[in-house]
C-alpha cells in the first residue's frame, strides 16, 4: 500500500509540474528568444533509449526549426497519453500498440505522427534462476511494472499469443526507478521492461545473473515500437509545426542510431546520473529496433497496411472492442515521414 502510494504522490507531482510549465496555447507560446515553447515527454523516465530527444536539444535541431525545448521524463504511454490530450503537453512518447489499445477503450484526443521503432520493444525480464525462461513460466508470478506503462497494457496481447491466461499474472505497482532493484533483490521474479534494459539489469544485480528476456516482438512481430504523438488539434492546426518538431527530433534519432556513445555522452551533459557504458550499451541494442537490417523506408515512417494489421490483431485479441478505431483515429498519416 505504500508503494501505491507513492506511485500516485509521484504521478500528482509530475502532473502539477507540467501543468505550471504549460501556457494553454496550441502554438506553445513564444519564449523570449522568439522561439516556440514546446513542451515534451519522453516515453518512461531517463533512461539511455531517450537520448535522441537531449541529442536534438543539444546540438541545436529543435533551436534551428524554431523551438525552445523543454523534456520532461514520462511515466508510461498511458499517462504520456493523458498529459499530452489534456494539453500539459505539446509532444510525447509511447508506445504504438499501448496507444491502439487504449484510443480504442476512450477517446483521448492524440494522434500518432511517426514512429521511433520498427520493431517493439515491450518484453518482461527475469533472471538466470528464477525460474522463467519461457513465457509458460510467468503463470501464477508477480511483475512488478510502472502502472500505465508499455507492457502492463500490451500483456493481454501477448499472454493470447503465447497462449497463457493474462489473470493468472499479477502486476506490481513500481515506480520505474525501482524496477532493476526489485528484480535483483528477488522481491519480484519479473519486472516489465523495455528489451534494451538488459544492461541496467545487470548492472543492478550484485551476482552478476544473466537476465532473460520474453520480448512480446518475438511472438509479435507486426507490432512497432515507441511512437510520437501530438494532440489531435495540433495536428490539425498546425501541421507545418508538428512536421517541423518530428523533422528534428528525428534528426536527433539518426545521429543516436549512428552515434551511441556520443549520443550517451550528451544524455549524461543533462542527466548528470546517467551511467554512460549502460546508457550507450542501450543505445547499441536500440539500434536494430529503429532501423532493422530489412527496413528501407525512411525514419520515423508510418505503413498504413502495417497500422490496419494491428488493429485486427488486437480486435481478435480482445485488447479492445472491434470497430472501436480506424488507422485515422490513431495515425495522422499526412503528417509521418515520407520517402
Amino acid at each position: 500500500m505504500r508503494l501505491r502510494r507513492s506511485v500516485i504522490a509521484l504521478m500528482a507531482v509530475l502532473g502539477l509540474a507540467l501543468v505550471s510549465a504549460c501556457n494553454g496555447d496550441d502554438k506553445g507560446g513564444q519564449a523570449d528568444n522568439g522561439l516556440t515553447k514546446v513542451n515534451y515527454l519522453t516515453s518512461f523516465n531517463t533512461f539511455g533509449r531517450e537520448a535522441y530527444a537531449y541529442v536534438a536539444l543539444d546540438k541545436g535541431y529543435f533551436k534551428d526549426a524554431g523551438f525552445d525545448v523543454k523534456i520532461t521524463p514520462g511515466s508510461g504511454t498511458v499517462d504520456v497519453m493523458k498529459l499530452v490530450a489534456g494539453g500539459q503537453a505539446d509532444y510525447g512518447i509511447g508506445d504504438f500498440t499501448a496507444i491502439v489499445i487504449t484510443l480504442g477503450k476512450q477517446k483521448l484526443p492524440v494522434t500518432t505522427v511517426g514512429m521511433i521503432h520498427q520493431r517493439s520493444l515491450a518484453a518482461i525480464m527475469s533472471l538466470k534462476g528464477y525460474g522463467i525462461e519461457k513465457p509458460q513460466d510467468l503463470v501464477g508470478q508477480t511483475i512488478a511494472d510502472q502502472p500505465g506503462s508499455t507492457n502492463t497494457v500490451m500483456f493481454p496481447v501477448y499472454a493470447k499469443a503465447v497462449n497463457i491466461d493474462p489473470k493468472s499474472v499479477t502486476f506490481l505497482p513500481s515506480p520505474p526507478p525501482a524496477l532493476p532493484k526489485l528484480l535483483a533483490s528477488g522481491k519480484v521474479k519479473g519486472i516489465g521492461q523495455f528489451v534494451v534494459g538488459e544492461p541496467l539489469i545487470k548492472k543492478a544485480d550484485p551476482s552478476h545473473r544473466d537476465p532473460v528476456t520474453l520480448a512480446y516482438g518475438d511472438v509479435l512481430p507486426q507490432l512497432y515500437g515507441n511512437a510520437i504523438i501530438t494532440r489531435s488539434d495540433l495536428a490539425k492546426d498546425h501541421p507545418d509545426q508538428v512536421k517541423k518538431f518530428t523533422g528534428a527530433l528525428l534528426k536527433g534519432l539518426q545521429d543516436t542510431v549512428d552515434d551511441p556513445a556520443g549520443s550517451a555522452a550528451i544524455l549524461k551533459k543533462y542527466v548528470p546520473d546517467t551511467d554512460l557504458a549502460v546508457a550507450t550499451s542501450e543505445l547499441e541494442i536500440m539500434k536494430k529496433y529503429t532501423k532493422p537490417d530489412t527496413f528501407k523506408g525512411p525514419l520515423g515512417d508510418v505503413d498504413l497496411e502495417r497500422v490496419k494489421t494491428i488493429i485486427g490483431l488486437l480486435e481478435q485479441s480482445n485488447a479492445m472492442p472491434k470497430g472501436s478505431v480506424t488507422p485515422d483515429d490513431v495515425v495522422t498519416m499526412s503528417l509521418a515521414p515520407k520517402s
